[in-house]
């Protein structure tokens, strides 16, 4: 039976659970985390971010394919919590499915990233993720991902 048990994440706990750093780590801090249920995670996105460079460089917009990858990684951050931190185990997208954007993510933003399981089966997951800004939906996407072997 999962645990009801909920936990908050600071940045070092995150990089020890998942295999992502700058410039591609996307998840600052985990503010409620139920292993197996629900995560609530914080991405803040600041103008130095590297994709601004080129993303619109005169009009700086988060591209969204990065929002779902934030998604995808606080949903990666409690799948791996849950199991222990799964040495040797990497996050995987298997699908994306009824991404929608929203609202544009511009400098300054700090995403707010829910993210909660649809139905979980060994190693695969299907998740529901909603990234917000200021209570306003920025973007919401279904994500189905895996755990796989890491290379040697």
């Amino acid at each position: 039976m999962p645990t009801t048990e909920t936990v908050a994440l600071d940045i070092q706990a995150i990089k020890a659970l998942l295999p992502h750093r700058y410039p591609m780590l996307l998840v600052d801090r985990v503010v409620e985390l139920v292993p197996g249920q629900r995560v609530l995670a914080l991405k803040n996105v600041a103008a130095n971010e590297p994709f601004f460079a080129g993303h619109f460089p005169s009009y700086p917009v988060m591209p969204g394919v990065l929002i779902v990858e934030a998604l995808a990684q606080a949903g990666a951050v409690m799948m791996l919590h849950g199991q222990g931190g799964s040495p040797g185990k990497i996050p995987l997208f298997a699908a994306i499915e009824r991404a929608r954007f929203r609202r544009q993510v511009v400098p300054g933003d700090q995403l707010l990233l829910a993210v909660q399981v649809l139905k979980a089966r060994g190693a695969v997951c299907r998740l529901a993720g909603t990234a917000s800004v200021q209570g306003q939906v920025a973007a919401e996407a279904e994500i189905t991902a895996m755990l796989g072997d890491a290379a040697a």
